[in-house]
């Protein structure tokens, strides 16, 4: 991963010291109910098999002040009972009962969820909207840092970094390997502060999984800082990098809305609420198999309101913070994908052109140097003033990389160490361009 990315100073945790997720010492504390609780205790014996506290407390996320009443109730109404501790084991386990696997059963033909304990909507709402990207700032040094290694238009940075600023949407256009989607990836870098991340939300009696590993990367403790490691928080919360949710022509419209696996009775979280408080990427808008349309417009609300509607197997509505960087990017006429209309609710679009020569130079020499290939100045020459003229093609960000790592595999397939030749170069652009022979 990205070192930068990693890279937490002191101003990276502004936005957490603010907020805290303290840790819970009651059942009331934790906004649950006791009885849901102790559905879900019945649910981890039940998959687990006999428990310690200790194991529990770990399995559940909630400390064993909160979890020894759920488990008292439990023997008191002889759905648990206590056993011996093992050999080396810390602590009596705790066992089902006949009467306790049937009531784990009923609990588990409801939801089927049994992972860490939830979170309520509400406190799950006020968390989004106290870690609000709006609250994330960016300034021109910034964006500059982030790309310094970065053959970038200056006016390309001072488009994208108030588009970051912001807030808002952001809609990026521009033809095929102008660099979008790469330019467009690094932005969540300048989303300062990690984030606390939930496990699981609890809407009415259902559970929504949260908590994704592919999107939600853990700060390590060592990268923490010592006030934070110091309160401790509720370990019902991940504290991870801003999420970064990138989709392209695979999007379809049911990923935006809870799912449900019938057979396992749990509900996963849409791709949206993942991305809460990171960062939305929808590449190659236009690619989909839904309409653009349709698609647009299920962002109208979202995007006015700060808030967005989604609903249970049950027919039960019910909204969450809209909070992200939601940025649409395509290779296509935008005014081909949406009306006027709609393109005036996004505030910043930004245009990805081709490059000029001189930056297309530079771009070059970076390359070479990354891939470890000499710049050989007269087959550079030859290819600015013989090939591309012949090719018609226009000066790509995605040409020196392209063109380069063919070079490189043209001399290992020789057996030699990679070089920029006339002979390699002509051979890369044979195989990269797509040739057609002259009709007449």
């Amino acid at each position: 991963m990205d070192a930068e990315y990693l890279s937490l100073d002191e101003s990276s945790f502004s936005v957490n010291r603010a907020v805290r997720c303290p840790r819970p010492h009651t059942i009331e504390e934790t906004g649950l109910d006791a009885y849901f609780l102790a559905d879900l205790v019945l649910k981890h014996l039940h998959h687990l098999g006999n428990q310690t506290l200790a194991q529990l407390s770990r399995n559940i996320c909630l400390p064993g002040a909160v979890i020894e009443p759920v488990l008292l109730m439990l023997r008191k109404e002889a759905r648990i009972e206590a056993r011996g501790a093992e050999t080396g084991a810390e602590g009596i386990r705790y066992a089902l009962t006949d009467r306790g696997y049937a009531a784990a059963l009923d609990a588990l033909s409801r939801d089927g969820y049994s992972g860490p304990a939830p979170v309520p909507l509400e406190a799950y709402s006020q968390l989004i909207r106290a870690q609000s990207v709006s609250l994330c700032s960016v300034t021109s040094d910034d964006i500059r840092h982030l790309f310094r290694n970065t053959v970038l238009e200056e006016s390309l940075i001072d488009q994208l970094g108030p588009a970051v600023h912001s807030g808002r949407a952001v809609f990026i256009y521009g033809p095929p390997g102008s660099g979008k989607s790469y330019i467009t990836r690094q932005l969540v870098k300048l989303l300062n502060g990690p984030v606390y991340v939930p496990y699981s939300i609890l809407v009415g009696g259902s559970v929504v999984a949260v908590f994704d590993p592919e999107f939600h990367h853990p700060v390590n403790r060592a990268e923490q800082d010592p006030v934070h490691l110091m309160e401790g928080h509720d370990p019902r919360y991940q504290l991870c990098h801003r999420p970064e949710v990138v989709t392209g022509g695979e999007l379809t419209m049911d990923l935006l809305d809870l799912t449900f696996d019938a057979d396992r009775k749990q509900y996963q979280a849409p791709l949206q609420l993942k991305a809460s408080n990171g960062m939305f990427l929808i590449d190659d808008l236009g690619r989909q198999k839904m309409p653009p349309l349709s698609l647009l417009n299920r962002w109208i609300v979202p995007m006015e309101e700060k808030r967005d509607f989604l609903h249970l197997r049950a027919g039960q509505h019910f909204a969450v913070p809209f909070d992200m960087l939601l940025v649409f990017s395509t290779n296509l006429n935008p005014l081909d994908l949406a009306d006027e209309a709609f393109l005036r609710r996004i505030g910043h679009k930004i245009r990805f052109n081709t490059l000029e020569s001189d930056p297309y130079l530079r771009l070059w020499a970076q390359v070479c140097e990354q891939y470890g290939i000499e710049n050989n100045p007269e087959v550079t020459r030859y290819m600015m003033t013989e090939l591309y003229p012949v090719q018609g093609s226009a000066l790509l960000p995605c040409h020196p990389r392209d063109l380069l790592s063919l070079v490189s595999d043209y001399c290992r397939y020789r057996g030699k160490a990679p070089e920029l030749s006339i002979e390699a170069i002509r051979w890369a652009w044979k195989t990269y361009f797509v040739q057609f022979a002259d009709e007449r």
